[in-house]
């Protein structure tokens, strides 16, 4: 099953390990650096699912799944939070967000495949 993987994080050594663990599964990744940058990426794509950190610049994660599940097109695309955060309040103002998933860093790249591979499937 080939899926189109967006991916949002601010650091580039996360977003590297995200394309490392997910290509080899033969997904096709997409990566942006920042909220911002990630609609604008979005603009260009139909991604299966979506992977986003909480913390980054411009606009954080939160501001990002509000920005996306604005879109019409995107209302339904699953969004998994990949984290370095693990507090319930965070967890649930994600969930209201419009958060499918969370997943705390550092991750198994396995068990994101298979993630990804259970709500975008």
């Amino acid at each position: 099953m080939s899926l189109t993987i967006l991916a949002v994080d601010d650091s580039r050594t996360m977003r590297d390990m995200i394309r490392m663990a997910l290509m080899p599964a033969g997904f096709t990744v997409h990566l942006a650096d920042d909220g911002v940058h990630g609609i604008e990426v979005l603009g260009g794509i139909e991604p299966d699912a979506i992977i986003t950190d909480i913390n980054m610049p411009r606009m954080d994660g939160f501001g990002f799944i509000d920005a996306v599940r604005e879109q019409e097109g995107h209302r339904a695309t699953p969004i998994l939070v990949l984290t370095t955060e693990s507090a319930p309040e965070l967890k649930m103002r994600a969930r209201e967000a419009g958060a499918t998933g969370w997943i705390v860093k550092p991750f198994d790249p396995a068990k994101l495949v298979k993630a990804l591979q259970m709500v975008a499937g």
